[in-house]
C-alpha cells in the first residue's frame, strides 16, 4: 500500500489555473497533490550572443525553491551570493527540456525565459515545473501569435514530466516526498505529448533495477504524461 492510498498507476490530484500573474506574458499555478509550482513567461526582443543573428529563437528556465517551501525554513541563494548545483541542474533541465517541444526557427529570434517557483514542495518539484513551464510558454507563444508577430505555432507537441520509481519493489507513478524518500529507484520522465521521449533521469538508490522494471516504469510515465498533457491542453484552450 502507498503512503497515500493511491493504486500504483495512479496520479496525485493535477490543477493547473492559468492567468495568476498580472504582468507575465503567461503565467500559470500548477499542483500536483501537495506539491505547488508558480511558472510564468516572459518574452524577451534579444537572443543570447551565440545564436545573435542566426534567425533562431531561444528558451530558457530558471528554477528555485522559496524558503518555505520545505516543512523547515530554507536560506535563500540570493543571500548566500550563489545557485546551488541542485538548482542550477534543474533549470537547466526545463530549458531544455521545453526547448525539445519548439521550432525555433518558427519562434523567431526571440527569448522566452520560464520562472520556476515552488511555493510548497511534496516531491516531484522538476517535473511540475516542467509541466506548468510548457502552460506558461504556451500562453505567451499565444499572444505573440494574437500581435501577428509570429506566423505559425512554433511549439510542435505539448511537454510534460513526471516521476516514477519503485516503492516497496513495486512500480509506481508520480511518487510524493514519502515515497520519494524511501524508493529503492526513482526516475523522472520528460516526454512530448506526441510520445516522443526527451530525457530520462533514473538511478537506483541502495537498489539496482531490471530492463523489465525500467519498462514497466516507462509505461507508467506515458500513462501519466498523456494525462498532464491532457490538462495542459485543457488549461491553454
Amino acid at each position: 500500500m502507498r503512503p497515500s492510498g493511491r493504486n500504483l498507476s495512479e496520479m496525485r490530484a493535477v490543477s493547473i489555473e492559468t492567468g495568476v500573474t498580472k504582468h507575465a506574458e503567461g503565467s500559470c499555478l500548477v499542483r500536483v497533490g501537495d506539491t505547488h509550482v508558480l511558472c510564468t513567461a516572459t518574452i524577451e526582443d534579444r537572443v543570447p550572443p551565440f545564436i545573435k543573428g542566426s534567425g533562431l529563437g531561444w528558451v530558457t528556465a530558471e528554477y528555485g525553491m522559496l524558503p518555505r517551501s520545505t516543512t523547515s525554513r530554507m536560506r535563500r541563494e540570493a543571500s548566500a551570493g550563489k545557485q546551488g548545483g541542485r538548482t542550477i541542474e534543474i533549470q537547466r533541465l526545463i530549458g531544455r527540456s521545453l526547448r525539445a517541444g519548439v521550432d525555433r526557427v518558427a519562434l523567431g529570434e526571440r527569448q522566452i525565459t520560464i520562472d520556476c517557483d515552488v511555493i510548497q514542495a511534496d516531491g516531484g518539484t522538476r517535473c511540475a515545473a516542467i509541466t506548468g513551464g510548457w502552460v506558461a510558454l504556451k500562453l505567451a507563444v499565444k499572444k505573440l501569435m494574437k500581435a501577428g508577430d509570429v506566423v505559425s505555432d512554433p511549439l510542435v507537441s505539448p511537454v510534460a514530466a513526471v516521476s516514477c520509481g519503485l516503492y516497496a519493489g513495486q512500480p509506481v507513478l508520480d511518487l510524493d516526498y514519502a515515497e520519494d524518500s524511501e524508493a529503492g529507484v526513482d526516475g523522472n520522465f520528460i516526454l512530448r505529448g506526441d510520445g516522443q521521449l526527451i530525457e530520462v533521469q533514473m538511478s537506483a538508490e541502495g537498489a539496482t533495477f531490471s530492463r523489465t522494471q525500467m519498462d514497466q516504469l516507462l509505461t507508467l510515465a506515458e500513462k501519466g504524461v498523456g494525462e498532464l498533457v491532457a490538462l495542459q491542453e485543457a488549461a491553454v484552450a
